[in-house]
């Protein structure tokens, strides 16, 4: 984690290649600033009174330049020492210019005025990337090991995989792991950004990798327990959990250029040497104009502070900075600018449904016996069957049957077999019992259903209902059905969406048409792909952007993957609990729904026109300045004031997306 003297981003702004500390701590650089800035006016003030001598004036002048010029000096030779020069060799030049002149006010002036701005800047910038930094804060520094009968406290970078923590009420989890004993609920909004704590209970299976666990088992590091003791499985080292990737990934990001960056990287490319050119020319003025050379070096100095590229070079990266800080601290990653630039510009969004849309568990909703079978008979063999199972259609039916039931069948079955993407076969009271759907019986069985039967089962296929047919023996029992259940927020992200102007929604799925119609009509989606493998996601997309230009992909990062790739941005959620969607996306919502999703668009927009006011203001200053002092409108002292001054207020209007809630005009 990067800490406050080092480097904010070394490649983007030279400000920010030396510690800043000194004497005085931390904010040396401002206090230092503050002292030249005292010198200075006592200076000018003691040079209005004649019977004081001028040069004691212009020792205060000097001592101002010390103070003023102290952390620029320092910089200057840091970064010549390296090969180049930049902004601060520019404006050290421009006050020894002043000084070598005998305008010693004017060049202590200058100096003041660049290291106040250059200390306001850094503090300013502190403050986005402390956001960022109270991520690292999130980690105990120990857990608490059970050792047999004995609790021992280690160091968390010594925790073991397989090692269990003791978490005591109102504490920090200390690693991702999964929940073995105790009953709590965790706050996990440091992690994923929810406001309501979700219930932890054990997991009846300990042997389940971190990301094949259900929420109520699993535990993020950095989340802060309720009030019951939880004993947690440690299922990560201290350098792999979700924590440290996000802040790993977050450091990154900060440092990724946005297509702006890109832009002002190349006009400073053409323009810094074109500046310099003038500059050269300005200093000979005085062999074509009746003036003296001290005029012409006076001149091209003020020119040199004045086409000085600070306000442009920090324009991009501060609200960049800012964005990205603030989406995490809504429980969103947003990888770099160009994510945070694109997902604004975004109209079209396409979807995948299993687990974006829906939760991606079926529920038990239809028990159709055959003849005179009972319902009881049919829910009884089921239980017994599919609890051998661990497919996840069988989870469901063993949910439905024993909610419905209450208690065991008293026989078990047994020799299950599974017919893949078909169903399966078990033994059961001594026969034979299959429960599957069509293909299993007409194909694998050469069997003909009868047509009671395969007149339901056509019904509830229409309605988009997964249904499967059960046999025992030379009988067959009936149908059950389930049904993949929307999230309860999907149809309210839906209309949000559509209400901050995305025009175009379009759901992917590889379930058939029927389900993802019935699905897409309960949600408010008008546009709906089903029956689809990955390619043809694919395809989906690149015809989406033709028509469309910026789409943008949200899945689960797994099976979407060859989809999220080829759209314009990515977005993957539920990424708390996956490594392959917090890897693959450009986007990852932390948390398991979707309800983050307008809130990251309307902040990427945000930071879009922030982006485009920034960089509006420093051209126009520029703009503004350049002509100004090269036909003499303004001296060093204005032209340093108005330059260091857009250059601060870029800064704080890049701040602003830190505490960015979202436009109350917007329905979110």
């Amino acid at each position: 984690m990067t800490t406050q003297g080092e480097t904010l981003n070394g490649d983007y702004h030279h400000h920010h290649k030396h510690n800043h500390g000194g004497i005085f701590g931390e904010q040396t650089e401002l206090i230092f600033s503050i002292i030249s800035g005292l010198m200075l006016g006592i200076g000018f003030l003691l040079s209005f009174i004649n019977t004081i001598d001028t040069w004691i004036s212009v020792l205060l002048y000097v001592s101002a330049y010390f103070f003023g010029g102290y952390f620029t000096t320092k910089e200057a030779y840091n970064t010549m020492k390296k090969g180049g020069f930049e902004i601060d060799f520019l404006m050290l030049l421009a006050a020894i210019g002043a000084a070598i002149l005998g305008q010693w006010a004017e060049g202590a002036l200058l100096l003041f005025l660049f290291s106040l701005g250059h200390a306001l800047e850094h503090f300013a910038l502190n403050k986005a990337e402390n956001s960022i930094a109270a991520l690292a804060r999130l980690t105990p520094k120990t857990a608490i090991v059970r050792k047999g009968n004995r609790q021992v406290e280690v160091p968390i970078d010594q925790l073991k995989v397989g090692e269990t923590i003791i978490v005591k009420p109102n504490s920090i989890i200390a690693a991702d792991g999964l929940v073995v004993k105790g009953k709590s609920s965790v706050n996990q909004a440091p992690i994923t950004g929810e406001s309501i704590p979700v219930d932890k209970q054990p997991a009846n299976d300990d042997s389940l990798a971190f990301d094949q666990l259900a929420p109520s088992h699993q535990v993020f590091a950095g989340t802060i327990n309720g009030a019951q003791v939880l004993e947690v499985k440690v299922l990560k080292k201290a350098r792999d959990t979700t924590l440290a990737r996000l802040i790993e990934l977050v450091n990154v990001a900060k440092e990724q250029k946005s297509p702006t960056q890109h832009f002002t990287d190349k006009f400073e490319k053409y323009y810094v040497p074109a500046i310099l050119v003038i500059v050269i020319l300005l200093l000979f003025a005085f062999l074509v104009i009746d003036e003296p050379f001290s005029e012409s070096f006076y001149r091209a100095i003020t020119v040199l502070v004045a086409a000085s590229p600070c306000a442009l070079a920090i324009a991009t990266p501060s609200a960049v900075l800012s964005g990205v800080a603030r989406a995490a601290k809504a429980g969103i990653l947003i990888k770099g600018g160009g994510p945070l630039e694109t997902l604004g510009q975004v109209k079209t969004i396409a979807v995948d449904k299993t687990g974006t849309l829906t939760k991606g568990e079926p529920r038990l909703t239809d028990v159709i016996p055959y003849q005179d079978i009972t319902r009881k008979e049919i829910l009884t063999t089921v239980l017994a069957v599919e609890q051998l199972s661990d497919h996840p259609l069988a989870k469901a039916v063993v949910q439905g049957a024993l909610s419905e039931l209450k208690d065991q069948p008293k026989e078990q079955a047994h020799a299950l077999q599974a017919f893949n993407g078909r169903g399966v076969q078990a033994i059961y009271q001594n026969c034979k019992v299959f429960i599957g759907n069509r293909s299993l019986f007409e194909e694998e069985l050469s069997l003909s259903l009868p047509a009671e039967l395969a007149e339901r089962l056509i019904e509830l296929e229409a309605t988009g209902t997964t249904a499967m047919v059960i046999r025992k023996g030379e009988q067959y029992l009936g149908i059950i059905g389930l049904i993949d259940q929307p999230r309860p927020e999907s149809h309210a992200v839906i209309r949000q969406l559509q209400e901050i102007g995305i025009k175009r929604i379009a759901m992917l799925t590889g379930d058939n048409q029927q389900v993802a119609n019935r699905i897409a009509a309960e949600i408010g989606i008008n546009d709906v792909y089903g029956s689809l493998l990955p390619e043809d996601k694919v395809t989906i997309i690149n015809q989406l952007k033709e028509q469309e230009d910026k789409v943008a992909m949200i899945g689960d990062g797994v099976n979407d993957a060859p989809a999220m790739t080829n759209s314009s941005v990515s977005i993957a959620m539920g990424a708390a609990g996956s490594d392959v969607a917090l890897e693959t996306a450009d986007i990852a919502l932390m948390a398991d729904h979707l309800k983050a999703l307008p809130f990251a668009m309307q902040l990427s927009r945000k930071s879009k026109a922030i982006i485009k006011q920034n960089l509006w203001l420093s051209l126009a200053v520029t703009a503004l300045l350049i002509p100004a002092s090269i036909f003499n409108f303004a001296g060093i002292g204005i032209v340093v004031l108005i330059h260091e001054g857009s250059t601060i207020a870029v800064v704080f209007n890049a701040l602003r997306l830190l505490a960015y809630q979202v436009d109350e005009k917007l329905p979110v």
